[in-house]
Order: structure tokens, then C-alpha cells, then sequence
């Protein structure tokens, strides 16, 4: 029988995530796996604790990653949070905030929710207006927004969040590739993901929840409603002396995302936050050389995430067939109002380097 996973080839990882996998990573991947509660990987599970503080740039004492993607984090964040008829609004702008709005519903929650145009910031000033004029027991926003390539301004919004509300945080795209500041900008709970700024294959989601949402849980009046996704049981797991059996970790990708965010810290933060800056401007410039536009303004451009106007006349399906077939290189097509429209080029991790964007644009020139 052959085994098809010899057909799989060595590709450039350029779209809204996955992001390439540092070869270090790869490695880590690759080390003898253990058993769950094995003294050496509470060890490293132990670590990961204290390299999540840093890259969030937080002293929570809650930080850790959940098995799963990072919708699976997104989904813990919301289920420990949330009872039924908890007044949420969410700011949304693009199909990850749309995604809020789905699992709010779903959690029962009073729900408001305050829409932007798709490929254009949340304003500040509304949603002020909006927050004053009403109480709130949680409010979400996406940090990053890989739909569009969007920033949003957490840190202006944080000084709007009143004392009783919490503030909850989609920092998929936005860990380790854009500025992020948990505790200066007063975040109660956050998620993201392994694969993208971390650049570890997807499966291990760091969340970190602030005391007043672990007060929260602690108070709420319901059972939280997904037993897999229990913080309060999953913390036993995760912190004390004696740990408690919860759920098999995937013990290898952990190992993988330890060693990202090793890579990480051994970079230093802000040294990351540059390199993305650069190595976006870097690409900015060749495509502008190529007659490509971005969708966002300059303002709120993702550094990490570049969604590119297609071109009239050139057909999306087939460049990106063509990038991926003859030249190994993946990126994204637009989603929601954008499907057809735009291209996502991902620069995060690994992927953000110089000599990845002149491969593109090397395969670019060639293709159209």
C-alpha cells in the first residue's frame, strides 16, 4: 500500500495560518513522547506556565494552553465565562467577531452586538458611545482580524471597559506578530493559537484569565456547560502540588509549543513585534511594485496578515492554484464578502522573513 504522506512536499506556508514550522519545532515534535503525568512534562508543562506570562506580557497566574485549535481556546473563554442572559456586546468587524456572536447565542447570553464594516477598524467613539450608554458584563473583540487584515485598538478601548465589565480578547493572529499587552491594557481573558505567531503545527492554544474572570467562574450560577473546556477542573490539571487527571494532553504538542515560545522569548518580544514590521514593509513595497493595493488602510494594516486586492481580470482560484502546485507556496483566498476578492498573505512566525516574500514575489512576477 502506499502511504500518501510521501506525497506531501515541502511548502511555504504564506496564508492566514498555518504558518511555516520553525525546523527547531519540528524537532521538538519528535522527542520521546512520556506519559501525562510524568514528572518531566509537568516539568515543561510547568515552563510553558511561565514562557505564556511572557509572551502575553502578563502576571496572571492563569495562563496555559488548552488542547485543541484555537477555536477550541476561543470556546473556552466563552463557555467559563458566560451564563445564560450575561449582558455581551461584541465589536465586530470581520468573521472571527461573527463567530463570537455564534457561540454567544448558543451560551444564551443578552446579546448586542455592534457591527463595522468588514476591512475597516471598530470606531473608537461609537463604541464609547455605545459603552457608556449601557452595562455590560462581558465585552469581546478581535485583536487581530485574519478575515480582513484588520487591527483593532485594544488599548484605546481598555480605558473605555468599566470596573464590573470584563474584557475578552481574540489574539489568534495577534501573539508574537503585533504589540500586545495583557495587564497595561486591563485584558480579563484572551486566546490564541500555536500555529501562526508561534509557529508550531496547530493544536496547543495558550488562553490567560485575570482574577476578576476567575472570580466569575467561581461565582457563576450554572455548571460550566462543556465539560472538556472546564477551567476550574482543567486547572488541576495544569497547577499545585498534586495534579489531578483531567484529559490526555497531546504530549508532543506541547513539546512543540514550549519550544516556540522559547524561540519567541530567546527573540525577544519586541524584537518579533519589529521583524513583522519590517518584513510587512519589505512585502508592502514589492507588491505595490507589482500594482497590488491593499484592502486596509495604513493605520490599521496587520502586519501579520496582508489582504491584497485581486486585480480586475486575474482569477483567484487559479494563481493560488498555480502558487501552490508549481511553486510550493500557499496563500489565502478572502472569506465572507471578500471570497474572490482579496488574497491573505499570512507573515507570521517563521513565515516573516525577507527571503520567504521574495520567493513570492518571485512566483508572483512569473504568474501574472
Amino acid at each position: 500500500m502506499n502511504n500518501k504522506l510521501e506525497k506531501i512536499s515541502d511548502t511555504l506556508l504564506l496564508g492566514p495560518g498555518p504558518s511555516t514550522v520553525n525546523p527547531n519545532v519540528y524537532k521538538a515534535l519528535s522527542v520521546k513522547t512520556v506519559g501525562h503525568l510524568d514528572p518531566r512534562f509537568i516539568d515543561i508543562m510547568d515552563e510553558i506556565k511561565n514562557l505564556l506570562r511572557v509572551a502575553f506580557k502578563t502576571e496572571n497566574d492563569f495562563c496555559m494552553p488548552i488542547s485543541g485549535t484555537g477555536s477550541a481556546a476561543m470556546e473556552t473563554c466563552f463557555v467559563n465565562l458566560i451564563d445564560p442572559n450575561d449582558k455581551v456586546l461584541i465589536i465586530q468587524n470581520g468573521y472571527f467577531s461573527v463567530r463570537m456572536e455564534d457561540m454567544c447565542n448558543r451560551l444564551g447570553a443578552n446579546l448586542d452586538v455592534l457591527k463595522f464594516d468588514w476591512g475597516k477598524p471598530a470606531d473608537i467613539n461609537i463604541v464609547e458611545e455605545k459603552i457608556k450608554n449601557n452595562s455590560y458584563d462581558i465585552i469581546a473583540v478581535v485583536h487581530a482580524e485574519t478575515s480582513t487584515g484588520v487591527k483593532n485598538d485594544i488599548r484605546s478601548l481598555s480605558t473605555l471597559i468599566k470596573d464590573d465589565t470584563l474584557l475578552l480578547v481574540d489574539a489568534v493572529t495577534s501573539l508574537g506578530t503585533i504589540e500586545l499587552e495583557v495587564d497595561k491594557w486591563g485584558i480579563d481573558a484572551i486566546y490564541s493559537c500555536s500555529q501562526k505567531g508561534l509557529s508550531c503545527p496547530p493544536g496547543a492554544s495558550p488562553v490567560s484569565f485575570s482574577n476578576k474572570s476567575i472570580n466569575k467562574m467561581k461565582k457563576r450560577k450554572h455548571l460550566i456547560p462543556n465539560w472538556y473546556l472546564d477551567m476550574l477542573e482543567i486547572i488541576k490539571y495544569w497547577d499545585g502540588n498534586q495534579r489531578a487527571y483531567h484529559h490526555t494532553a497531546p504530549i508532543n504538542m506541547m513539546y512543540a509549543l514550549y519550544q516556540g515560545l522559547l524561540n519567541l522569548t530567546e527573540e525577544g518580544i519586541e524584537n518579533s513585534w519589529n521583524r513583522h514590521i519590517e518584513t510587512h514593509k519589505y512585502l508592502a513595497s514589492e507588491l505595490h511594485d507589482l500594482g497590488l493595493e491593499f484592502l486596509v488602510d495604513k493605520d490599521s494594516r496587520l502586519p501579520s496578515l496582508n489582504a491584497m486586492i485581486i486585480p480586475e481580470g486575474v482569477d483567484d482560484l487559479s494563481v493560488r492554484a498555480s502558487l501552490l502546485k508549481n511553486y510550493n507556496i500557499e496563500i489565502g483566498g478572502g472569506l465572507g464578502p471578500f471570497a474572490g476578492k482579496v488574497w491573505r498573505i499570512g507573515l507570521m512566525g517563521y513565515s516573516a522573513h525577507k527571503k520567504h516574500v521574495d520567493t513570492l514575489i518571485s512566483a508572483l512576477k512569473n504568474i501574472l
